[in-house]
């Protein structure tokens, strides 16, 4: 399955699922870990449980079974390995403090800066 039909697939569940908040970011060109990000946010643990789970399950079922999950037991924060899409379910606590979408979005820094800070 292609990267794009997966992450149609993930989002398709989580609008299903009605997460909140859903932001996809591409980080091809920021990390080798995947492709895309996916970051949404559940409205209790109970619902980001069953986000996280119901991702997994829609991934499985469109032939791609997850590498992994994390988080399933408490609830704070989920994440699904779908190896070229990652999937991060917050409450909404968790992702204001962790700020994934601002970390991930950060552009590389500039050659001229990373040459001044060589010669301090």
């Amino acid at each position: 399955m292609r990267i794009e039909e997966l992450r149609d697939v993930v989002l398709q569940a989580l609008d299903d699922m009605k997460a909140k908040d859903v932001v996809v970011l591409d980080v091809r060109e920021k990390t080798s870990i995947t492709d895309i990000m996916i970051v949404a946010s559940g409205t209790s643990d109970r619902h980001v449980k069953s986000i996280a789970q119901t991702v997994a399950f829609k991934a499985k079922q469109a032939g791609e079974a997850p590498l992994g999950t994390e988080g399933l037991d408490d609830g704070e924060w989920a994440l699904v390995d779908l190896n070229g899409v990652v999937v991060h379910v917050m409450q909404p606590k968790v992702r204001d403090f962790y700020h994934l979408e601002r970390l991930w979005s950060l552009d590389e820094p500039d050659d001229n800066a990373s040459q001044k800070l060589k010669s301090i």
